[in-house]
């Protein structure tokens, strides 16, 4: 079995195994900077039997309200916009970057699994396959990068920063969500938190590392927010339930529902968000980094 001898975001040699994660989990922690992640390096064997579970059907689920959601990011992005190209790192079935290109623009993603790459190549999207090379994009050739729940996947995080670093043009955005390893959830549930696995997921990122990562490549960060809870994490974490965590009958879909249609429920998530976000307990980071 091989394992990381070194710090992933700062190289120390320094690490000590997290009480009550590394027996189970095999969970390491820099002492040097606080980074936490798998000690242990997955093979390709075991990644590609891994994610050969996955499936990337047409009709997987897709909710109304996360398409909403999609289209709020993209008004924020319209101010980056200069090339007119955006680009998904892991892009999964293409969902975002088809509402990317119902607004005009030009869409472009990655992905490993051939199943997915033939999926989004069917709706227009330019694809690459397997991780970012240096000869993947042109230096600076666009103008927003996204990666939705992929850096944990990830072993090798600074190598992948420094790539959208160069792909990247100055002054322009890079987005991403990460399950966030300080989430009240991870708090309450302890080694339970079925966020954590192997080799499912090998980086722990809460805000300050994540911060730490983008700014030793080269960012700033404009902000981290940490949002969002989960009752379905939360159950099938203590295996009361087998539901999927997205479709249309999960516990969380249904409550996205109930405050989708009330001002007040809204108001109160608004409220509730600002609160995990003010003491980074949400059980979702996401950050905004600008290239300088």
């Amino acid at each position: 079995m091989n394992i990381h001898k070194s710090c992933l975001l700062c190289d120390s040699d320094s690490l000590s195994e997290v009480e009550g994660y590394y027996q189970k989990h095999q969970l390491v922690k820099c002492n040097s900077c606080g980074f936490v992640f798998m000690e242990r390096i997955p093979t390709t064997e075991e990644l590609n039997k891994h994610y050969a579970k996955y499936s990337y059907s047409e009709d997987s689920f897709l909710s109304p309200i996360t398409i909403k959601s999609y289209h709020q990011l993209l008004d924020e992005f319209e101010k980056y916009r200069v090339h007119n190209k955006i680009l998904d790192v892991g892009c999964g079935r293409g969902f975002f970057l088809v509402e990317a290109r119902k607004r005009g623009w030009e869409v472009y993603g990655t992905e490993y699994a051939e199943e997915a790459i033939k999926l989004c190549r069917s709706k227009g999207i330019e694809m690459r396959s397997g991780q970012l090379q240096e000869d993947s994009f042109s230096p600076e050739e666009f103008d927003v990068i996204t990666s939705f729940e992929v850096i944990e996947h990830i072993n090798n995080p600074q190598e992948e920063v420094k790539l959208i670093h160069r792909f990247l043009k100055k002054g322009g955005l890079f987005y991403c969500t990460t399950p966030n390893f300080n989430a009240y959830l991870r708090y309450q549930l302890k080694a339970e938190y079925n966020v954590i696995g192997y080799p499912e997921h090998l980086s722990y990122y809460t805000r300050r590392t994540l911060k730490k990562l983008f700014k030793a490549n080269g960012f700033k960060a404009l902000k981290v927010l940490t949002t969002g809870i989960s009752i379905t994490r939360l159950k099938t974490s203590k295996k009361a339930s087998s539901e999927k965590l997205i479709s249309n009958e999960s516990q969380d879909e249904k409550l996205r529902k109930q405050i989708e249609g009330n001002k007040l429920l809204g108001i109160a998530k608004k409220i509730v968000n600002f609160f995990l976000s003010l003491f980074g307990l949400g059980i979702s980071l996401k950050g905004y980094f600008i290239k300088k």
